[in-house]
């Protein structure tokens, strides 16, 4: 029914996360359970996107950030507003595109690995409801053009979830 196909598949960046776009319409169709569409998300950008070494949710409890459904190694379980990336995406409602994150003043290292990073803040109906994180063991592995789709797909997720701020 649906398959991850890695980027050398595709014309373009863009086509790649026009790509996947669709896909998480076509699985988000008719679900509002946020973390059966959360783990999908996180499984379909991860085996798809190359050079990530990790991809998930961190949802907001009112307090911290809670870590999520998502794929890769073990990750930090709880991430408070303003620190990190996360937490700084978190506190100011900015998606953070991070380079080299040994560069990013306060980060945090809950996977060595990782080099380079995108979060995007998750808001509905002007509620923070969490974040979109993504890494690469790769520095300079994110663009713009990845911000974009990325802000794309987790609009689709926002627009599934009904439920997401229960």
């Amino acid at each position: 029914m649906f398959s991850f196909d890695n980027v050398s598949g595709f014309k373009s960046v863009s086509a790649m996360y026009d790509n996947l776009v669709s896909q998480a319409r076509s699985v988000f169709d008719g679900e509002p359970d946020r973390i059966a569409n959360a783990a999908n998300l996180a499984a379909l950008v991860y085996h798809t996107v190359p050079d990530l070494n990790w991809a998930g949710f961190y949802f907001y409890d009112g307090n911290e950030l809670v870590l999520g459904p998502f794929q890769g190694r073990i990750a930090c379980v709880r991430i408070a507003i303003g620190k990190g990336v996360c937490g700084t995406a978190a506190a100011t409602g900015q998606a953070q595109l991070v380079p080299d994150v040994f560069a990013f003043a306060g980060h945090i290292a809950c996977d060595v690995a990782s080099r380079s990073e995108i979060v995007i803040p998750l808001h509905k109906d002007n509620q923070l409801i969490g974040v979109w994180d993504v890494d690469s063991p790769r520095p300079g592995r994110f663009t713009q053009e990845d911000q974009a789709g990325m802000q794309a797909l987790c609009q689709v997720w926002l627009d599934a979830c009904d439920t997401v701020g229960q």
